[in-house]
């Protein structure tokens, strides 16, 4: 098991009779729960949660000295954050229910208790106060406009407000340990988003990503789980196991089959795995973290994504817009990839003609960052002047501008006539040739070159046209 504990804060466990306490303390940490208080002593129950800043607190009515209910009531005085799990016996069973109605206890377990009743219940506590923590971090940070932790996202350049609201929501969210779903097209820098939330989150261990596209089902419980001891291969080397402490991160989620789903689901609801041959399980402590190009919510429609594994994924969602949607970061990147290239081509960075700005603003991205940054390497893998050629992104983009088929994930129509049939009166041919031509200057910034691309002519055939105007 290693030496993390789970949860990252104590659940105290308030019992007089040593034997009942010891056995508690036993079932819970035989399901993963290893961080707890033991308190024999009613009277010092409200201490030790203030002193030990304790999540939960288990709590049995029945014990002798002061009376449960008495330590109850000051404990909610003092403490009234702290979810309490009252334990009592059958014939209190009113009595706790009574509890409850009075919003004291957040709920109740009737002895003797069963330890596959009592890992659900003390985990309802948990993510209670989870989502408490995570909402007073989105509360804290929401008239902020920058990152607490600017150097966890120092690698993703952007002043976006988008992406700015997609950092602050990672601080929010870094320090739980719910699963996190990260969705965006590809080339918008999922594994990006990954690695600042572990960084974030502080976690001791480290993060291990898994590729789980071209994995079947037997791949994805070796490379995952490991094998169990009779098979004579060490379990250590799961990813599961690599990420102890740390975070876990599964990339291409929507490639899973139907069998993997639920081992997956598995892990994500009881943190339970079996490595592969083993009737014996084990508990996992990594943050899983997830991502995908696809669309999640379809694929349940369709039948290919289980829903409840689909709702245990969207606890937290985080989706990165695509450049198209954030252009003005186009400057930004466009340096940021010249001034990387240059160093690993050990070139002089080059200038560039600002034409080449707009030019890039009117081109949709289908690969999103990761396109841009492919196109700034070609363009200067081919570089000898100091002014960077501009006709490398013209032939980059120059066949695509305003194609509307290269609209990835838009929603737009293909075909070139469905904008005419919404006019209630069409225009000349010379005002129609007139708009186009005007509004392509505009795009561009009133570089001829840029708009004659958009509009699928030769710079020199533009030009003729403006002289006739």
């Amino acid at each position: 098991m290693g030496t993390n504990t789970y949860p990252d804060r104590p659940i105290l466990l308030v019992e007089d009779m040593e034997n009942t306490l010891a056995d508690l303390d036993n079932d819970l940490k035989a399901q993963g729960i290893t961080n707890t208080i033991r308190c024999a002593d009613g009277n010092q129950a409200p201490e030790i949660a203030a002193d030990k800043a304790v999540e939960v607190i288990m709590l049995d009515l029945g014990i002798s000295g002061v009376a449960g209910r008495e330590v109850l009531k000051r404990i909610h005085e003092r403490h009234p954050h702290i979810p309490v799990i009252i334990i009592t016996g059958s014939d209190d069973e009113e009595i706790a229910l009574d509890f409850l109605v009075r919003r004291s206890a957040l709920d109740y377990l009737v002895k003797p208790v069963k330890p596959g009743l009592m890992l659900p219940c003390l985990n309802r506590a948990l993510e209670i106060m989870q989502l408490r923590r995570e909402n007073i971090r989105l509360a804290d940070g929401f008239f902020s406009s920058n990152p607490k932790n600017p150097g966890a996202f120092a690698d993703i350049i952007t002043e976006h407000s988008k992406m700015l609201a997609v950092f602050k929501y990672c601080e929010a969210i870094a320090e739980g340990r719910h699963p996190v779903l990260i969705t965006g097209e590809t080339g918008v820098g999922k594994d990006m988003i990954a690695r600042a939330l572990h960084q974030v989150s502080k976690r001791p261990g480290q993060l291990v990503t898994v590729n789980v596209a071209g994995l079947d089902d037997r791949l994805f419980a070796e490379t995952l789980f490991g094998h169990g001891e009779e098979s004579g291969t060490s379990q250590k080397d799961s990813m599961v196991e690599k990420a102890r402490g740390g975070t876990l991160f599964l990339d291409e989620i929507g490639e899973l089959g139907p069998v993997s789903q639920v081992r997956l689901l598995r892990l994500l609801k009881t943190r339970e795995y079996f490595p592969v041959g083993s009737e014996q399980p084990e508990i996992s402590d990594a943050r899983i973290l997830v991502a995908t190009r696809k669309d999640l919510a379809q694929m349940q429609t369709d039948g290919d994504m289980r829903n409840d594994l689909l709702h245990s994924l969207r606890t937290h969602h985080i989706h990165i817009p695509p450049l198209r949607e954030r252009l003005d970061d186009i400057p930004l990147l466009l340096d940021h990839f010249l001034d990387e290239a240059a160093k690993k081509l050990r070139r002089k960075r080059p200038v560039y003609h600002q034409e080449i700005i707009p030019l890039l603003k009117n081109y949709n991205f289908p690969g999103n960052v990761s396109e841009l940054r492919s196109m700034v390497f070609n363009a200067m893998s081919g570089h000898r002047a100091r002014l960077l050629r501009t006709e490398t992104f013209v032939r980059a983009t120059g066949n695509r501008l305003g194609d509307p088929a290269a609209l990835t994930n838009q929603k737009v129509s293909t075909n070139d006539g469905d904008w005419a049939q919404k006019l209630d009166r069409l225009p000349t041919l010379k005002a129609a040739s007139l708009t186009l031509v005007r509004e392509a200057l505009r795009r561009s910034g009133n570089n001829q070159r840029v708009a004659a691309s958009l509009l699928g002519i030769t710079p020199q055939a533009l030009n003729q046209r403006l002289k006739r105007q």
